[in-house]
């Protein structure tokens, strides 16, 4: 048994120093003071970006087989068929989004723009009237739009954003929430009605309303649909992290430290932050769904998007809706997209919360 455990830790140790050297050679060579030192040849510089594209993603992906495959939770959680499905999709997605956006962004910076599209089928961005509006074939498996781009290639292109603003979005609620959530449980009193007074603001203004007004103000970009995100999102967090702080802040452990003569700060980091995180993790994974919807929502409406003819999945169901009925498969592919990672993220994260409340025991 120890001699598995030692060679997992082996292993893992290898892949985060293999991962981490080539996150260094990515934004080494996908950077644009490289590209003025070699005098803007541009071509030396891609295989370097190309294999630390793959390095990383490889690596990314091998750390969370070997985490899921090892951990007695997440092998719990994958004995349910559904969220083996779920979580297979959303692994796919995942992978091909880091592995996308990588390759977006050092397209940017090289300035070499069919870095962007080169594992797609299709220039996502490739005007052509011959082949506009075409119906789902083997050639273009989703259709084409009305300006005859491929919209398989479009979606896969828009992958990268919904996966980066779900990510940002929760990560940022859960550090906010959790903050302000566990010092006002904890410490009560006036801190807690100033705290939970500001949260229910936030709460009390429709999100989606909140979210549009935000990213309006900040003007047109993608990260004026982060902020704008952002700025509503921690508000339920912190409702849950004052509730599970209210119940662990009487338990006996917590009289134990203080009777040890610990102070709050130990007391908060040490025996009340983890205690309290499994039940906000188990909501965290549902909402991952939540913000790709709420995301795909603000495009649908035009928000967040510098440019019109962005690739955004939102956005692409919105003018697809203008083709309807003669062109169905322009909105609804898309959309399906958006379903079907929204509802992978649902069952996931039901039964992450099945399993972490005790509701499913093996």
């Amino acid at each position: 048994m120890n001699y598995r455990k030692n060679i997992k830790k082996f292993t893992i140790i290898i892949l985060l120093v293999y991962l981490l050297v080539n996150i260094g050679i990515y934004f080494h060579y996908a950077n644009k003071d490289t590209l003025r030192s070699v005098h803007f040849d541009i071509l030396s510089l891609v295989p370097y970006v190309l294999f630390s594209t793959f390095s990383i993603t490889v690596s990314v992906a091998s750390l969370v087989v070997i985490t899921v495959i090892t951990n007695n939770t997440f092998k719990l959680i994958l004995r349910s068929k559904p969220a083996l499905v779920a979580f297979v999709i959303l692994f796919a997605y995942y992978i091909w989004s880091i592995f996308q956006g990588l390759l977006e962004y050092a397209s940017g910076q090289i300035l070499y723009v069919k870095l962007s599209y080169m594992f797609l089928p299709y220039n996502p961005f490739q005007y052509n009237a011959s082949i506009s509006l075409l119906p789902p074939s083997l050639t273009h498996p989703f259709g084409t739009n009305s300006n005859g781009e491929d919209i398989l290639s479009r979606v896969l292109y828009a992958a990268p954003s919904d996966a980066e603003i779900s990510t940002i979005v929760v990560i940022s609620a859960i550090i906010i929430g959790g903050i302000v959530g566990i010092i006002s449980g904890y410490l009560g009193g006036i801190a807690d009605e100033v705290l939970m007074r500001i949260t229910d603001v936030f709460l009390a203004v429709p999100g989606l309303i909140l979210v549009i007004a935000v990213s309006v103000l900040l003007g047109e970009s993608f990260t004026s649909a982060i902020v704008g995100l952002m700025v509503p999102w921690w508000a339920t967090y912190a409702r849950l992290f004052r509730s599970q702080t209210l119940v662990v802040k009487n338990m006996q452990y917590i009289d134990a430290a203080r009777l040890l003569g610990l102070g709050k700060f130990r007391i908060l980091t040490s025996h009340v932050v983890h205690n309290v995180i499994d039940a906000v993790l188990a909501y965290a994974a549902l909402d991952f769904g939540n913000v790709i919807l709420t995301y795909a929502t603000l495009t649908f409406l035009g928000i967040g998007l510098l440019n019109p003819n962005t690739p955004e999945w939102g956005s692409m169901v919105s003018h697809g809706v203008e083709q309807l009925p003669q062109a169905w498969w322009y909105p609804v592919f898309p959309s399906l997209v958006i379903v079907l990672i929204v509802t992978s993220f649902i069952l996931l994260g039901d039964r992450i919360q099945d399993v972490i409340s005790g509701r499913v025991v093996y």
